[in-house]
């Protein structure tokens, strides 16, 4: 048993593992959820990932009804394999839930989206730091004046994450996350949080601050948040998604195509 199927079944499944997954089984793929019903919303919403590649890179669409990743975790169930869940009603937080079994609709489709999670490990190794794995804390994530193409009913703006990196070791942390397009690449911006339109960079609208020391820069990344603030922009009826910075962690090796 590999040690993400071992994460997902003996320690996400028995809900022993409450914590956000940054830094969690390094070398494997994670990734966001979103849960659509069938029909229009599904269809835009598959066009949409299309459209904004770089915030919603597209790894698996799951069979109408099927909560089965099957081509990226055999045997993992997403109603109950992801540490915490976001159920969405007409746009709004309805509630946070360890498992979705008695909410996933039977005529739904599932989408998997890339996280930049997945490079972490590899940061790691090169000698990057990592504050908010060393913090035992969630990345911060904001809203950005970064607009993405819209699709049908769907539209609004990037949600992006920030990593404090030594000014040093940019370059070598925007030559490692550019390779990994599967899971939102190198930096949308790095340097000024004003200039993509975040007000006060220390009150993130997910996750927790980090502090950024006088030798480190901000250096932001597309976000897997950003199909949840879509769906809230979009007041869609019905969603269900992961709860941000609690990822699925799949079989596949995070280096897949790099």
């Amino acid at each position: 048993m590999s040690s993400a199927r071992y994460f997902r079944e003996c320690v996400v499944r028995p809900n022993l593992h409450t914590k956000p997954t940054n830094g969690v089984c390094p070398g494997y793929l994670q990734c966001n959820l979103v849960v659509l019903p069938q029909g229009q919303i599904a269809f835009d919403f598959l066009l949409f990932c299309q459209r904004n590649p770089k915030s919603c890179p597209l790894i698996e669409v799951c069979d109408v009804g099927s909560p089965y990743p099957t081509g990226i975790a055999p045997g993992a169930d997403l109603r109950t394999d992801i540490p915490k869940y976001s159920i969405y009603r007409h746009g709004k937080l309805d509630k946070e839930v360890t498992d979705v079994i008695d909410y996933w609709p039977k005529e739904s489709v599932a989408f998997l989206i890339g996280c930049s999670f997945s490079y972490d490990g590899e940061l790691m190794d090169a000698g990057i730091p990592l504050k908010s794995v060393q913090q035992n804390k969630n990345v911060p994530m904001y809203k950005t004046n970064l607009k993405c193409r819209s699709a049908g009913s769907l539209k609004g703006n990037m949600v992006v994450s920030m990593k404090p990196i030594p000014s040093l070791q940019i370059s070598k942390h925007v030559e490692i996350t550019s390779k990994y397009t599967h899971a939102h690449g190198g930096p949308v911006a790095v340097g000024s949080a004003e200039a993509i339109g975040i007000k006060d960079i220390n009150k993130p609208e997910w996750g927790e601050a980090i502090d950024i020391a006088n030798d480190e820069v901000p250096v932001f990344h597309a976000c897997g948040v950003t199909p949840q603030s879509i769906l809230m922009d979009s007041k869609v009826p019905f969603a269900i998604t992961h709860s941000a910075g609690y990822m699925f962690v799949t079989d596949l090796p995070s280096r897949m195509g790099v």
